[in-house]
Protein backbone atom coordinates (compact mmCIF):
# COMPACT_ATOMS: atom_id res chain seq x y z
CA UNK A 1 0.00 0.00 0.00
CA UNK A 2 2.66 2.30 1.04
CA UNK A 3 4.70 1.44 -2.34
CA UNK A 4 1.57 2.47 -4.47
CA UNK A 5 0.82 5.67 -2.54
CA UNK A 6 4.68 6.91 -2.46
CA UNK A 7 4.53 8.96 -5.56
CA UNK A 8 1.70 11.38 -4.07
CA UNK A 9 2.21 10.78 -0.61
CA UNK A 10 3.74 14.44 0.04
CA UNK A 11 0.94 16.10 -2.09
CA UNK A 12 -2.04 14.62 -0.09
CA UNK A 13 -0.35 14.81 3.35
CA UNK A 14 -0.32 18.58 2.54
CA UNK A 15 -3.36 18.76 0.78
CA UNK A 16 -5.72 17.16 3.37
CA UNK A 17 -3.86 18.99 6.13
CA UNK A 18 -3.95 22.24 5.01
CA UNK A 19 -0.34 22.08 5.27
CA UNK A 20 -0.32 21.35 9.44
CA UNK A 21 2.03 18.70 9.22
CA UNK A 22 4.81 20.74 8.67
CA UNK A 23 4.22 22.78 11.87
CA UNK A 24 3.65 19.15 13.76
CA UNK A 25 6.96 18.03 12.12
CA UNK A 26 9.23 20.98 13.30
CA UNK A 27 7.42 20.89 16.82
CA UNK A 28 8.48 17.00 16.69
CA UNK A 29 12.38 17.45 15.92
CA UNK A 30 12.11 20.38 18.65
CA UNK A 31 11.17 18.16 20.95
CA UNK A 32 14.35 15.98 20.65
CA UNK A 33 16.54 18.98 22.25
CA UNK A 34 19.21 17.33 21.19
CA UNK A 35 22.87 18.92 20.59
CA UNK A 36 23.75 19.55 16.78
CA UNK A 37 25.49 16.77 14.94
CA UNK A 38 23.14 14.37 17.11
CA UNK A 39 22.81 11.24 15.39
CA UNK A 40 18.96 10.78 15.00
CA UNK A 41 16.93 7.69 13.54
CA UNK A 42 13.64 8.37 11.30
CA UNK A 43 12.13 4.93 11.53
CA UNK A 44 9.30 4.66 9.36
CA UNK A 45 10.24 7.47 7.85
CA UNK A 46 8.55 7.41 4.14
CA UNK A 47 9.70 10.56 1.63
CA UNK A 48 11.81 12.10 4.78
CA UNK A 49 9.89 15.12 5.49
CA UNK A 50 11.36 14.50 8.81
CA UNK A 51 14.54 13.67 7.49
CA UNK A 52 14.95 16.67 5.97
CA UNK A 53 13.36 19.18 9.32
CA UNK A 54 16.43 17.08 11.43
CA UNK A 55 18.86 18.24 8.82
CA UNK A 56 17.68 21.90 9.15
CA UNK A 57 18.05 21.34 12.75
CA UNK A 58 21.69 20.93 12.66
CA UNK A 59 21.28 17.26 13.28
CA UNK A 60 22.12 13.87 11.70
CA UNK A 61 19.13 12.05 10.57
CA UNK A 62 19.00 8.20 9.01
CA UNK A 63 15.89 7.39 7.67
CA UNK A 64 14.72 3.64 7.84
CA UNK A 65 11.55 2.16 5.86
CA UNK A 66 10.29 -0.78 5.10
CA UNK A 67 9.04 0.66 2.18
CA UNK A 68 10.97 0.92 -0.95
CA UNK A 69 8.37 2.54 -2.78
CA UNK A 70 8.95 5.45 -0.13
CA UNK A 71 12.42 5.52 0.03
CA UNK A 72 12.55 5.43 -4.13
CA UNK A 73 10.20 8.76 -3.67
CA UNK A 74 12.13 10.57 -0.63
CA UNK A 75 13.38 14.01 -1.05
CA UNK A 76 16.43 14.16 1.50
CA UNK A 77 20.25 13.54 1.80
CA UNK A 78 20.19 11.85 4.55
CA UNK A 79 20.89 7.85 4.40
CA UNK A 80 18.16 5.97 3.91
CA UNK A 81 18.08 1.93 4.32
CA UNK A 82 15.08 -0.31 4.06
CA UNK A 83 14.50 -2.04 7.04
CA UNK A 84 11.56 -3.24 9.70
CA UNK A 85 11.91 -0.57 12.57
CA UNK A 86 11.38 -3.82 15.01
CA UNK A 87 14.49 -5.10 13.72
CA UNK A 88 17.06 -1.91 13.27
CA UNK A 89 20.21 -2.84 11.88
CA UNK A 90 22.20 -0.70 14.38
CA UNK A 91 23.67 -1.44 17.71
CA UNK A 92 23.06 -1.26 20.98
CA UNK A 93 22.23 2.81 21.92
CA UNK A 94 23.93 3.90 18.19
CA UNK A 95 21.22 7.41 18.11
CA UNK A 96 20.99 9.95 20.49
CA UNK A 97 17.59 9.88 19.59
CA UNK A 98 14.54 8.52 17.58
CA UNK A 99 11.59 10.20 15.73
CA UNK A 100 8.70 8.57 14.13
CA UNK A 101 5.97 9.97 12.30
CA UNK A 102 2.37 8.39 11.57
CA UNK A 103 3.46 4.68 11.50
CA UNK A 104 2.68 3.62 15.16
CA UNK A 105 -1.05 3.09 13.90
CA UNK A 106 0.14 0.58 11.37
CA UNK A 107 2.07 -1.51 13.43
CA UNK A 108 0.36 -4.73 14.92
CA UNK A 109 2.12 -4.83 18.35
CA UNK A 110 3.53 -1.48 20.12
CA UNK A 111 5.61 -3.13 23.20
CA UNK A 112 8.12 -4.87 20.94
CA UNK A 113 8.36 -1.44 19.09
CA UNK A 114 9.02 0.24 21.92
CA UNK A 115 11.63 -2.12 23.05
CA UNK A 116 13.75 -1.32 19.78
CA UNK A 117 13.42 1.94 20.72
CA UNK A 118 15.22 1.52 23.74
CA UNK A 119 17.69 -0.76 22.54
CA UNK A 120 18.81 1.63 20.27
CA UNK A 121 18.52 4.68 21.65
CA UNK A 122 21.57 5.93 24.31
CA UNK A 123 20.67 6.23 28.14
CA UNK A 124 19.30 9.91 28.08
CA UNK A 125 18.76 9.89 24.77
CA UNK A 126 15.10 11.43 23.13
CA UNK A 127 12.39 9.94 21.19
CA UNK A 128 9.59 12.34 19.48
CA UNK A 129 6.95 10.31 18.29
CA UNK A 130 4.15 12.01 15.76
CA UNK A 131 1.21 10.45 15.76
CA UNK A 132 -2.65 10.93 14.80
CA UNK A 133 -5.11 11.55 17.19
CA UNK A 134 -9.01 12.32 17.84
CA UNK A 135 -10.19 15.85 19.44
CA UNK A 136 -11.88 15.12 22.71
CA UNK A 137 -13.94 18.22 22.08
CA UNK A 138 -17.49 16.65 20.98
CA UNK A 139 -17.54 19.23 18.37
CA UNK A 140 -14.24 19.15 17.26
CA UNK A 141 -14.10 15.17 17.42
CA UNK A 142 -17.45 15.22 15.32
CA UNK A 143 -15.88 17.48 12.32
CA UNK A 144 -12.78 15.09 12.57
CA UNK A 145 -14.44 12.34 12.18
CA UNK A 146 -16.24 13.63 9.31
CA UNK A 147 -13.31 15.31 7.58
CA UNK A 148 -11.19 12.59 7.61
CA UNK A 149 -13.77 9.66 7.53
CA UNK A 150 -15.49 11.39 4.64
CA UNK A 151 -13.52 13.94 2.87
CA UNK A 152 -9.76 12.47 3.03
CA UNK A 153 -11.02 9.45 1.30
CA UNK A 154 -12.54 11.35 -1.46
CA UNK A 155 -8.93 13.54 -1.72
CA UNK A 156 -7.07 10.67 -1.38
CA UNK A 157 -9.14 8.79 -4.15
CA UNK A 158 -8.49 11.85 -6.53
CA UNK A 159 -4.67 12.46 -6.15
CA UNK A 160 -3.79 8.87 -4.87
CA UNK A 161 -4.94 5.59 -4.19
CA UNK A 162 -8.81 5.25 -2.76
CA UNK A 163 -8.49 1.86 -0.91
CA UNK A 164 -5.09 3.08 0.83
CA UNK A 165 -7.21 6.63 2.17
CA UNK A 166 -10.06 5.14 3.10
CA UNK A 167 -7.56 2.78 5.54
CA UNK A 168 -5.58 5.29 6.76
CA UNK A 169 -8.56 7.71 8.18
CA UNK A 170 -9.59 4.60 9.95
CA UNK A 171 -6.43 3.29 11.41
CA UNK A 172 -6.46 5.93 14.06
CA UNK A 173 -8.74 3.03 16.10
CA UNK A 174 -6.04 0.69 16.23
CA UNK A 175 -3.90 2.65 18.61
CA UNK A 176 -4.42 1.78 22.46
CA UNK A 177 -5.94 4.43 24.88
CA UNK A 178 -3.66 7.30 25.70
CA UNK A 179 -2.78 6.26 29.34
CA UNK A 180 -1.90 2.41 28.18
CA UNK A 181 -0.15 3.88 25.21
CA UNK A 182 2.25 6.23 27.81
CA UNK A 183 2.58 2.94 30.17
CA UNK A 184 4.31 0.72 27.69
CA UNK A 185 6.82 3.71 26.67
CA UNK A 186 7.26 4.08 30.19
CA UNK A 187 7.37 0.07 30.78
CA UNK A 188 10.15 -0.02 27.51
CA UNK A 189 12.53 1.79 29.46
CA UNK A 190 11.91 5.18 29.38
CA UNK A 191 11.33 8.81 31.80
CA UNK A 192 9.63 11.79 31.37
CA UNK A 193 6.91 10.25 28.82
CA UNK A 194 4.64 13.33 27.85
CA UNK A 195 1.97 13.21 25.14
CA UNK A 196 1.03 16.77 23.86
CA UNK A 197 -1.89 17.31 21.77
CA UNK A 198 -1.64 19.88 18.34
CA UNK A 199 -3.93 21.43 16.09
CA UNK A 200 -6.91 20.98 18.80
CA UNK A 201 -6.07 17.68 19.25
CA UNK A 202 -6.10 15.96 15.34
CA UNK A 203 -2.66 15.38 16.44
CA UNK A 204 -0.25 14.20 19.07
CA UNK A 205 2.73 14.08 20.00
CA UNK A 206 4.88 11.46 22.40
CA UNK A 207 8.09 12.48 24.26
CA UNK A 208 10.49 10.86 26.30
CA UNK A 209 14.19 10.57 27.61
CA UNK A 210 15.79 6.67 27.50
CA UNK A 211 16.63 5.67 31.07
CA UNK A 212 20.06 5.05 32.09
CA UNK A 213 21.36 1.37 33.38
CA UNK A 214 20.78 2.22 36.81
CA UNK A 215 16.94 3.53 36.27
CA UNK A 216 18.03 7.42 37.09
CA UNK A 217 15.79 9.85 34.94
CA UNK A 218 14.36 13.12 35.28
CA UNK A 219 11.14 11.71 37.19
CA UNK A 220 9.96 8.44 35.64
CA UNK A 221 6.22 9.16 35.35
CA UNK A 222 4.02 9.93 32.60
CA UNK A 223 1.96 12.64 31.79
CA UNK A 224 -0.11 14.12 29.06
CA UNK A 225 1.40 17.22 29.19
CA UNK A 226 4.59 18.93 28.10
CA UNK A 227 7.31 21.49 28.79
CA UNK A 228 4.69 23.62 26.55
CA UNK A 229 1.89 22.54 27.69
CA UNK A 230 -1.08 21.05 25.67
CA UNK A 231 0.06 21.97 22.45
CA UNK A 232 -1.73 24.38 19.95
Amino acid sequence: MFDAIAPRYDVVNRVMTFRMDVGWRRRTVAALDLPAGAVVLDLACGTGDLCRELQAAGLAPVGIDLSFGMLAAARTEAPLAQADALAVPLPDGAAAGVTCGFALRNLVALAPFFGELARVVRPGGRIALLEVATPRNPVLRWGHQVYFGRVVPIIGGLLSDPAAYRYLPRSVAYLPATDDLLAMIAAAGFTAVRRCTLSGGIAQLLTATRRDAEGDGDDGDTGRGGPSGAGS
